[in-house]
Order: structure tokens, then sequence, then C-alpha cells
């Protein structure tokens, strides 16, 4: 059997995007059992409530997120939100460990993914947004949409 190259993506956290303001992204290995790479490679995972974190050792964990059971799997199944080591190299953990401890820092997962074969969870240093910060965001994609409808519906002749 060939060696998958390229980049498959499994999930994305859109909603990520949209509560936190995304500072630095850093990508990161995980530790999984069998069944768990088997319902990923079957497509299947949530990162709505993930989120990463340091225990007492600083090593990094990723929290919440949903790897539903494999189908197929037999007493060796996984449990669906279980902690999930993370692998970084150490002077990348000293840096997010250093950014964590800054006030209303936090690392959220962004996606989850295959990279040449192997699961890849890409994390962010993230900083939570506001409501009115969410809104303005909100209103100032809409008005870059409706000036480009409108410089193309004048290129079209339209008025």
């Amino acid at each position: 059997m060939a060696k998958e190259t390229g980049r498959k993506l499994v999930a994305s956290n859109r909603k990520a995007r949209h509560d936190y303001l995304i500072e630095d992204t850093y990508e990161a290995g995980l530790v999984l059992m069998g069944t768990e790479v088997k319902a990923l490679r079957m497509g299947r995972a949530s990162l709505v409530d993930g989120w990463a974190g340091f225990d007492r050792d600083d090593e990094l964990w990723l929290e919440g997120v949903h790897i539903p059971e494999y189908a197929n799997g037999t007493w060796t199944n996984h449990t669906p939100r279980r902690r999930r080591k993370m692998l970084l190299h150490r002077r990348e953990l000293d840096k997010l460990l250093q950014a964590t401890r800054e006030t209303g820092h936090t690392l959220v997962p962004l996606s989850l993914y295959f990279k040449d074969g192997r699961a890849k969870v890409e994390i962010a240093v993230a900083k939570g947004k506001k409501n009115y910060d969410k809104r303005h965001a909100l209103r100032e994609r809409q008005d870059t949409r409706e000036a480009a409808r409108a410089i193309a519906a004048r290129r079209r002749g339209e008025d």
C-alpha cells in the first residue's frame, strides 16, 4: 500500500475564529488509540467544545474534543471525550506555557487533520473577543461583501 501524502482535513473549528482573536498557531501531533485513528479516517470528529491545557508536569493535553467510538471496535474501543496528549518540541511548549500564563489567553484547537498519514491538530494561542468585537467583525465582513457586489455590478454595466 502506498504511503499517504498531503493533508486531509477531518474537522475544523470555524466558531473559534469568530469567538477568539487568533494570535499564533502551532501544529501538534496527537497520541491516539487505534480505534480513534480509524474513527478519524472515517471523517468523524468535533472540535466545538475542545480546548488545550497543561498539567502539573507541563505536558500539553487536548480536552473536550469528541471523536466518536469506532463502529467496528470491540472491547478495545476508546471513550469519545477522553484527554489526548499533544506532541510538541520543548521550546514550543515553553512558548505556549508562557502565553497561557498571560491574562485572557487560552489554547484553542482550530483543525484536526492527517498530514502524511499522521494525525495532527492545529492549535492557536487565542484571546476571547467581547460581543461588541464580534458584531464589529460581522459588520466589516458584510460591508466588504456589499462593496464587492457593487463593484462587480458596476463592471457589468448595471447601475
